[in-house]
């Protein structure tokens, strides 16, 4: 395949040397076929000099960046199927049948994860560390010991081995997760994950759901039992806005578990090592700069974070425009596809914020929400790596399209993974049609997930009977055969004057102000519930000739409307419409977080319990406007 093809590629960094040759001869002078060097008489100091040019062109034709091969026409990413333009597949497929397994001998978790033993052996595979400690690491062959031995003390406890055997685990990331997670795998176990995060209400829910005859909190090894293809691997529940979410999929290469799991053991196929950080999120920049990783899936709004945080610590006028321009010479390289870290501009200008993540990075993949375009655009360039961008649900096993490598532009979330067909469909009412390119973004393939447990209704809206899932997100067709995610149609509401509006994404636009951090839009008039960045929203408020602390700046009117002022300005920027813009606004100075319920563990709005903790700010808002 040729995707396998261009990976392979990225082992070499060294080219051809004929080619190498052929480009050295371009840049010299064609001479007539008599000519010698001993006709030439040259003073030895301009044989020096030209010997000293011949060295240095050599040295910077070898040397010299390359742009990244793409696996496929860039302006043809995706191929409509069977004429119809609405819907498309990847274009690194030679024809409509979608891959199921990347490789033959791997066709379920427990397979990937054994492949990886075999590529790694006893090399290093989970890593962990204390306070002010370095990594430790647990190898391959121990995790694979210990995984046998767990499950054997599970069956001698009474479980079963085979998919109906459902095991539920209640912990925080870390390696004995995993070496849980294993052990299920080993013995055809349905492992079925929980999270503090969840909440006591989705737990009761779940608990009493389920019929969980075994959670894991001494034994004689039995022999391995590993899973079919076809076998449920996990029941994954979802917190999401209502709290009783649940979903179940299929124990496949491409079917099983949550985002941040799957991206996990595609790193364990490759026998590739994963460290957790300390359980402390306040701590995690620490162990970023300890475990230097090479590759890193992170959330829009970590990197949002990232970004502001550059910007902000730039003070100087002189300093600001050196950023910019040395931003603006290696965006010029990325639009001719050379991504690198080694520049002039990496060692003089980005060298520091480079190894405030590790140093070593070279892969980044961000899914889960939106990214502006400038963000992206402006990492790329300042991280000197391969930043990707993803799209998926859960129920799609995480991602369904993904960006192409060798692509740099942004605005875009990338082709069809070659695993999944997507197609657009009608929304008569927000006026978006699958004959214009636009329309609700569906998905079928082998990443599908089966359905919902227990409950038929809902798996019935969400999979119609062709097998497509709904996933409620508006998107539209792109010229070069990329996807736009351009609205949101599950948490759309109707305004006073009949005009639909999705509040993601003007959430979305109002986070790129200066003073923002986080921002919850409520209907009718508008009203917006602003967290202000406390690492800037002083300073940025002492700009404006308002001096207090952070709290008593969000009690401080001018402030507020100095804040109101900031959002309708990019708002119009943003080409948002005048019914999408704010109208009044509360600043509240606590975050929103998921330890105080107000965001899922994949940092998403649980907006049906931010309308409640903030009904009171909303309708005093609503009041003033209804005057």
């Amino acid at each position: 395949m040729q995707f396998q093809e261009w990976l392979r590629s990225l082992r070499f960094s060294g080219g051809d040397s004929k080619s190498e040759m052929d480009n050295l001869k371009t840049l010299l002078p064609s001479l007539p076929s008599s000519f010698s060097l001993s006709s030439l008489s040259l003073s030895p100091s301009s044989v020096v000099g030209l010997g000293a040019l011949a060295s240095l062109t050599t040295y910077w034709l070898v040397t010299r960046p390359r742009p990244i091969q793409p696996p496929c026409d860039l302006q043809a990413q995706s191929i409509s199927v069977q004429g119809d333009q609405s819907c498309r597949r990847s274009a690194l497929l030679k024809d409509d049948n979608l891959l199921e397994f990347y490789y033959e001998d791997t066709k379920t978790v427990y397979d990937m994860f054994q492949r990886g033993l075999r590529i790694a052996g006893n090399g290093p595979c989970l890593g962990f560390r204390k306070p002010r400690a370095p990594y430790q690491w647990i190898s391959y062959t121990e995790v694979a010991e210990r995984a046998q031995v767990l499950g054997s003390g599970l069956l001698a406890k009474g479980c079963k081995p085979n998919p109906q055997q459902y095991v539920g685990i209640f912990a925080q990331n870390r390696p004995e997760w995993v070496i849980t997670e294993m052990a299920c795998y080993t013995f055809s176990m349905a492992l079925v994950p929980l999270y503090d995060t969840l909440g006591l209400e989705a737990m009761v829910h779940i608990l009493n759901l389920g019929e969980w005859s075994c959670w894991i909190f001494n034994l004689c090894l039995y022999w391995l039992q590993p899973p079919k293809p076809q076998d449920l691997a996990v029941v994954c529940f979802t917190s999401g806005t209502t709290g009783t979410d649940h979903v179940t999929f299929d124990c496949i290469l491409t079917e099983f578990k949550t985002k941040s799991s799957v991206l996990q053991v595609s790193m364990f196929c490759h026998g590739a090592r994963v460290g957790f950080y300390q359980g402390d999120i306040s701590l995690l920049m620490d162990d970023i700069k300890t475990l230097k990783p090479t590759f890193f899936p992170v959330v829009p709004r970590l990197l949002n974070r990232i970004y502001d945080k550059i910007l902000g610590s730039v003070t100087s006028p002189l300093r600001r425009v050196i950023l910019h321009y040395a931003v603006r010479r290696k965006q010029a390289e990325l639009s001719s596809g050379v991504v690198r870290n080694n520049s002039m501009w990496d060692r003089l200008i980005f060298n520091k914020i480079q190894a405030s993540l590790g140093g070593n990075l070279r892969f980044i993949l961000t899914a889960s929400a939106p990214i502006s375009p400038t963000v992206l655009s402006f990492l790329r360039a300042t991280l000197g790596c391969l930043i990707f961008e993803g799209y998926g649900q859960t129920e799609c096993t995480a991602g369904c399209t993904f960006s192409m490598p060798g692509d740099w532009s942004a605005g875009h979330v990338g082709a069809p993974l070659p695993c999944a067909m997507v197609k657009l469909t009608d929304i008569p009412d927000m006026n978006y049609y699958a004959k214009n390119g636009e329309g609700e973004i569906c998905i079928r393939g082998h990443s599908v997930f089966r359905g919902y447990l227990k409950d038929e209704e809902r798996t019935g809206e969400a999979l119609d009977a062709d097998g497509w899932l709904h996933t409620g997100d508006v998107g539209q067709w792109l010229p070069n055969g990329t996807l736009r995610i351009v609205d949101r149609k599950k948490h759309i509401f109707k305004l006073s004057q009949g005009e639909y509006i999705a509040p993601e994404k003007i959430e979305n636009v109002y986070t790129r102000c200066v003073p923002v951090l986080q921002v919850f839009v409520h209907g009718d008039s508008l009203q917006v519930i602003v967290v202000p960045d406390p690492e800037v929203f002083v300073d940025w408020a002492k700009e404006r000739g308002v001096v207090g602390s952070y709290e008593e700046l969000c009690q401080n009117p001018d402030v507020k409307k100095a804040v109101l002022e900031d959002m309708m300005a990019v708002a119009k920027e943003a080409g948002l419409k005048s019914f999408e813009q704010v109208k009044d606004l509360y600043l509240h100075p606590d975050m929103f977080s998921v330890s105080n319920s107000l965001l899922t563990p994949t940092l998403k709005s649980k907006r049906v319990d931010l309308r409640r903790v903030f009904s009171e700010q909303i309708a005093q808002m609503y009041s003033k406007s209804s005057i």
